[in-house]
């Protein structure tokens, strides 16, 4: 079901700063710089061999990820596993008791479908499935 860790997700109140410490101290170039009209933040994608770090800007403090940050502060937003059926994936885990925050998966950016899972069934963890076309 679960193929792969794909990324980990984090919230960064500044993602030049962010990339100015992941760029000039640790040596890793973003793959992707994007700004995401659904997520309203600007996104930056660090490869780490077949793994990735996923930086998220909130562009409003009324974005998923601005609640986080208004809330938690920085840090780990969310975990992301790679699945090969993503929407077979979701009717599965439903069906298993975990509670879905997208009862069915959506396009983010072409050739990829992502959906959420609740962090009451995944011991508190916001948990992404991400299929790549």
């Amino acid at each position: 079901m679960l193929e792969k860790l794909h990324h980990i997700g984090m919230v960064v109140r500044d993602l030049d700063q962010a990339l100015a410490l992941y760029q000039g101290i640790y040596g890793i170039e973003p793959s992707l710089i994007y700004e995401s009209p659904h997520a309203r933040a600007k996104i930056a994608f660090l490869p780490l061999g077949e793994f990735r770090v996923e930086l998220i800007q909130p562009l409003d403090d009324e974005s998923a990820a601005g609640k986080f940050l208004g809330k938690r502060g920085e840090g780990i937003h969310h975990l992301a596993f790679e699945v090969e059926d993503i929407d077979a994936c979701l009717s599965e885990l439903g069906t298993k008791g975990i509670q879905l925050i997208d009862k069915k998966s959506r396009v983010v950016r072409e050739n990829e479908r992502v959906a959420f899972l609740n962090p009451k069934s995944t011991h508190g963890v916001l948990t992404e499935l991400i299929q790549e076309d």
